[in-house]
């Protein structure tokens, strides 16, 4: 789906392209693919690079198109994890002073900008303003995202505590994995921002945008960090926990095994089919099983002062 705003008149939306108009192309079609190759004449290696799905944050140049990777996160219900990162394009023609941006993914993020964009009245006249906007942006909706995993991660810390199942586990896994894609892909964002602001003069982009992208970006790295962290102690406590029930299980059933055993070898003696003249005692029956049910109760009580049970 391809739509035209545009960003020096508060994102305004318009049906025509023109002059400093930002094309947005979401899960794009066979028809948006020949308009960026034929009509604004994108490399075809560009337009791969960004429908590759693990594709890193990174700058490239060619044929007057500047490209711009970024990654923003995504939410991925039907996904083996719940939480994901997805790579956006985001291609300037400085001759023809066109913006374009390509998601092969449905995302929240990029919607959520342009409303947001509208309601302040945002005015945008640089690429690298745009640029770090998105960053921005990206990093609040990382943000908002973690709030939701780390909320998923107390339910299922909660189900934990009642009862151990490989699922809760497995969950908490998936959490773990989402962390790990959110972390790697803000470092990423930050390379790129770093690279802009590096080949760039201070006249060239707004400082005040800047700053606020590298807070939020820091912000939105720290409080990752510092989930995986604590994730991560989580799992190994219980892996301890899960440790420990094993342990106690398996002393459980060695007890109930001496429990057993004992009057299983006092009965299989008097049962053996030998001449030992015990076989006139009357009452032998119940003499050796009186016997082996005391041996049993004596065994049991002195598991239980050791703890066993």
């Amino acid at each position: 789906m391809r739509r035209y705003y545009y960003p020096h008149e508060a994102f305004a939306e318009d049906d025509e392209m023109r002059k400093g108009c930002w094309i947005k192309i979401d899960s794009p079609n066979t028809e948006d693919l020949e308009f960026l190759t034929e009509t604004l004449g994108v490399p075809e290696s560009f337009i791969a690079d960004v429908a590759d799905s693990d594709e890193r944050p990174r700058i490239d140049a060619e044929e007057g198109w500047v490209l711009t990777i970024i990654r923003i996160p995504i939410s991925t219900p039907d996904s083996s994890i719940s939480f994901n990162t997805c790579p956006v394009g985001i291609l300037y023609s400085p001759s023809r002073d066109l913006l374009t941006t390509i998601c092969y993914h449905p995302n929240e993020m990029l919607t959520d900008f342009i409303r947001h964009s509208r309601r302040k009245k945002i005015v945008v006249n640089r690429d690298t303003d745009f640029i770090f906007r998105l960053i921005h942006s990206s990093s609040v909706w990382y943000l908002k995202y973690m709030k939701q995993i780390s909320f998923l991660v107390m339910e299922a810390e909660e189900a934990l505590q009642t009862s151990i199942q490989n699922d809760d586990l497995l969950r908490l896994m998936s959490f773990q994995k989402c962390l790990v894609y959110f972390s790697t892909s803000i470092k990423g964002n930050e390379s790129v921002a770093n690279k802009i602001l590096a080949s760039k003069t201070k006249g060239n982009y707004d400082q005040d945008v800047v700053d606020d992208m590298v807070i939020e970006l820091q912000q939105a790295y720290n409080t990752v960090t510092i989930h995986a962290e604590i994730l991560t102690g989580t799992m190994d406590a219980f892996a301890s926990v899960i440790n420990n029930n094993v342990n106690t299980i398996m002393k459980r059933m060695t007890s109930i095994t001496f429990i057993f055993v004992l009057p299983t070898l006092i009965s299989s003696i008097f049962g053996m089919n030998l001449v030992s003249g015990w076989e006139e005692i009357k009452g032998l029956f119940w003499i050796v099983t009186v016997i082996s049910l005391v041996i049993a109760v004596v065994t049991f009580l002195i598991l239980r002062r050791m703890k066993w049970f």
